[in-house]
């Protein structure tokens, strides 16, 4: 009956048919329609859940937030929260993700529900979430906003550096009510950073490009998530100086800096990285070349702000001081 009623109102307000296009939350002409869709989807939908109390709080953007607490039906819209949340032990709580998520392997029997930017809107609602957690690092700051305006409460987390990760998996703890498995978890990472930072202490600092990307070559400047990581890791970020967090530098500029040690990082999933090795290896007059220190590394260990940045943090420091970091 409820995908009958379903099927109804989708064909009242979606004239074009159930497709991942325009739809009547964003037709220009259909606002009387999406009224009346988002409508019925609540009322349809609703949680017949029971809860034990209210959750007020203010999220990583500084927003008001108010829901049911614990959240029984989780959608997380980036893989960096989805990672968190199952950290955290929990498992049935999750019932949608982006497209992104590929961690742990049980996120793979998730309902897909888009991309940071193109959120398939019919989906989450018919998942009939409590709570939505999304990143301000990549969710735009409109598909919140519908989200909120459709009165389904979005958490944002933004984090921005190491330090960054660990309030994120504190927030994240609070919110789903696991707050002494996110302190555990946090002490862990801690300790793990500390005996890095420790060790260290008293060598003396490669010279690390960390690139990103290949076409145009693009690396890490100030106030950027690998930069943290070079730093912490032992090392000197070559664009460290660089205003722009992710900027585009040439093989010259490179060669200038003269780095000892070629982090490139596996971003793209698609890319050929025995091209971009070899085009390294044309420029013997940089000495990570000359010494055959260029190294490929998992880009969800470093790129992405979730529990595993640490050992992206480990195999930096690693890389860069493989004589005292023997595995």
């Amino acid at each position: 009956m409820i995908d009958s009623f379903f099927d109804f109102f989708l064909t009242l307000a979606l004239p074009h048919g159930r497709g991942r296009g325009r739809t009547a939350f964003s037709h220009p002409g259909g606002k009387g329609r999406g009224c009346l869709l988002m409508l019925c989807m609540l009322i349809l939908f609703a949680p017949s859940l029971s809860y034990s109390s209210t959750l007020r709080l203010k999220d990583e953007v500084g927003r008001e937030v108010v829901f049911p607490f614990p959240p029984k039906r989780i959608v997380s819209l980036a893989p960096n929260i989805t990672e968190i949340l199952f950290c955290l032990g929990l498992d049935e709580e999750v019932v949608g993700v982006s497209i992104h998520c590929n961690y742990p392997e049980k996120v793979k029997s998730r309902v897909r529900v888009g991309s940071y930017i193109s959120i398939d809107f019919e989906r989450v609602i018919s998942l009939k979430p409590d709570l939505i957690l999304a990143t301000g690092a990549g969710n735009p700051k409109e598909v919140v906003e519908r989200f909120n305006t459709l009165g389904f409460p979005t958490y944002v987390i933004f984090p921005k550096r190491f330090d960054g990760v660990l309030q994120s998996i504190r927030h994240i703890g609070q919110v789903v009510g696991k707050e002494k498995d996110a302190l555990r978890v946090i002490e862990s990472m801690n300790q793990r950073r500390e005996r890095i930072v420790h060790l260290t202490g008293g060598l003396s600092r490669p010279k690390v490009f960390l690139q990103v990307g290949d076409s145009p070559i693009v690396t890490v400047g100030r106030g950027s998530f690998g930069d943290d990581l070079i730093r912490l890791a032992g090392g000197e970020n070559v664009a460290g100086r660089e205003r722009e967090m992710y900027p585009r530098l040439g093989r010259e500029d490179i060669l200038k800096r003269s780095p000892e040690v070629i982090l490139i990082s596996s971003m793209n999933p698609n890319g050929d990285y025995e091209r971009i090795f070899r085009e390294w290896e044309r420029w013997k007059m940089i000495p990570a070349v000359k010494q055959g220190r260029i190294h490929l590394i998992n880009s969800d260990l470093i790129d992405r702000p979730s529990p595993r940045i640490i050992d992206g943090l480990e195999e930096m420091a690693r890389l860069l001081h493989p004589e005292t970091f023997k595995k």
